[in-house]
């Protein structure tokens, strides 16, 4: 084994940095697995909130909700004041529920 980090220090640096990776990938696997939800959650209720809470045109609040990742589908509904986001194989909604309450994530 020594003689292999002596010989090959490269392909050793880089196991060790696969390892740590991996090891990484491994204790975020949670949030990671999250992740693509987050996408279209996020963009819906804010777009629902900038839209429908802050009283905003439709072509500020895409702009608004842009994101480095990009949704597939998107879908607002002016007569029940509902967004739904699709983006990363998962889609979300969120709805206008009152002047006090704001936007809410449908379930």
């Amino acid at each position: 084994m020594n003689n292999f980090i002596r010989h090959r220090p490269f392909s050793t640096l880089w196991l060790v940095l696969l390892v740590a990776l991996l090891g990484g990938v491994w204790q975020e696997r949670v949030a990671l697995w999250a992740f693509p939800d987050i996408i279209s959650a996020y963009t819906a209720k804010e777009y629902c909130s900038c839209r429908y809470v802050m009283g905003n045109q439709a072509e500020y609040c895409h702009s608004y909700v842009k994101q480095w990742l990009p949704t597939s589908g998107f879908t607002d509904d002016p007569a029940s004041k509902r967004v739904t986001v699709s983006g990363m194989g998962r889609s979300n909604s969120a709805q206008w529920i009152g002047e006090r309450q704001g936007c809410r994530l449908q379930p």
